[in-house]
């Protein structure tokens, strides 16, 4: 799989709050939430530096923000505590976020045909 924010561009939520090493980690885990990835697959998809995100991961287990939900052979694999409240309310302000833009910017766009 190829890096992901450059296969499908920058996401609403990265334009909105920054293309930071944390945003990125947590955007790619929010939106392909149905797996589980090993750290190294993490680091590849989200853009993110395989040393920084190592940093990162470190604290986002210890908020139990990220879980290890198995091992694969010598690969650990982690994926969002979605059993998390806090976790929770963030998918849920992630995908508010999300579609309030894309709505705000069809409708803007929609307005431009109705007028050319």
């Amino acid at each position: 799989m190829a890096n992901i924010n450059r296969s499908l561009g920058k996401s609403i939520f990265l334009d909105k709050f920054g293309d930071y090493p944390i945003n990125r980690v947590l955007d790619f885990l929010v939106v392909f939430n149905a797996f589980d990835y090993s750290i190294v697959d993490i680091a590849k998809n989200s853009g993110v530096g395989y040393s920084t995100l190592k940093i990162l991961m470190k604290e986002l287990i210890k908020n139990k923000i990220v879980i290890k939900s198995r091992i694969v052979g010598k690969s650990k694999m982690f994926k969002l505590n979605n059993e998390n409240p806090f976790m929770k309310r963030f998918i849920q302000f992630y995908w508010d976020i999300t579609n309030e833009v894309s709505l705000s910017k069809n409708v803007h766009l929609k307005k431009i045909e109705l007028t050319a």
